[in-house]
Parts: structure tokens; sequence; C-alpha cells
């Protein structure tokens, strides 16, 4: 998919001629760069934060925590840092590596628990796309989170690691392990 007469993203990436391996997600990963603070335009209406910037639903979900709770200039500042890391440790353009991230990282299906003559039943569900998206995002900044407890490291390391792992598959990643718990608890409610 290639995106035209966008300006570069923190005035150093660029986001033309970006590729994305996933159609199902393709519709929903937006590379708009022109405003990345949007002052929660999307707010209270059914799948407007599909029209959000990728790298503004990143950022949204970096808040989620206690730490990080509306701190919306730090968060800025985080994923600005944590896309210079990841430049540095791959050479290659950071956006890219986050939508690959994005892409092994998004779980495919998932159980949800039906409730058939007064018991519960796990039932295994394919994922929408906007779903898959938001749980990897989630799971991606909550990983980044959890690994800078009992560290030294800066959340904006943990967060380039975090990415970079999930880009790579690598399972080590914690999005990427909570995709494959999902998916095996799904396999075994069919």
């Amino acid at each position: 998919m290639a995106v035209e007469n966008i300006p570069p993203l923190f005035d150093k990436y660029d986001v033309d001629n970006l590729t994305i391996r996933d159609q199902g997600l393709a519709r929903y990963i937006n590379l708009e760069t022109r405003q990345v603070h949007q002052h929660a335009r999307h707010a209270n209406r059914r799948f407007k934060k599909a029209n959000l910037s990728i790298i503004e639903r990143l950022i949204n979900n970096m808040m989620r925590t206690g730490r990080y709770t509306g701190k919306k200039t730090k968060a800025v500042n985080i994923v600005r840092n944590a896309f210079g890391i990841i430049h540095e440790k791959t050479d290659d353009n950071p956006v890219q590596v986050f939508i690959r991230a994005i892409e092994n990282s998004a779980p495919r299906e998932e159980a949800t628990r039906l409730f058939l003559s007064g018991i519960y039943i796990p039932q295994a569900v394919d994922s929408a796309p906007l779903r898959r998206l938001d749980v990897a995002l989630r799971n991606l900044c909550k990983g980044a989170i959890n690994s800078t407890t009992g560290s030294n490291k800066g959340i904006e390391v943990c967060l380039a690691e975090e990415i970079i792992k999930a880009a790579n598959d690598d399972p080590a990643s914690f999005a990427v392990n909570k995709k494959g718990e999902m998916e095996r608890i799904s396999k075994s409610a069919r």
C-alpha cells in the first residue's frame, strides 16, 4: 500500500512506500502524520478510532498505566525516542518495523464464552481486523511497560526492544507470546 504526499513522521521518518502484508489490517492502519494529537475527536463514536493515525493510537496506548496516564507530551516523546532507537539498532525505517510488529502480534482468532443451558462453553471466533489491531497495540505497550519494572532501562528502550522483538516474530516478545496463547486457547475451543 503506497501513501503519497504525507509529511515525514517526527520530521525524520518517511511513511511513503511502506508495505503492509496483512490485507485484513491494511484498511485500519492509517499512516496519516499531519496531526499526531487530535484531542479525542473520535471519543464516544463507534469505529471512529480507525480514522486515527496508527502512531497516535500507539501514543494513546502508552498512556494507559498510572505512571503515564494523561501525560500525552511525555508519551509522544517516549514514542519519538523509541523510534530513534529502533532506527539505530535496525538501520531500517522504524514505521515499517512497527507495522511488521503489529502484523506479527495481531491474533487471528480468539475464544469467547457462550452461555448454553446454564453452563458457559468456550467457542472459537475469528477476530475482527479493528480488534486485532487494538489487541496488538495494547500488548506491545503492556510488554514495554512490564519490562521496565525491576530493570534500570528506560521506557523508550523497552518499547523499542518490544517492537523489534515483535517485528522479528520472536517468542520472547510479550505481544507475540500473548498472540500465541490466545490462538492456542481458541484452537482448543473449536
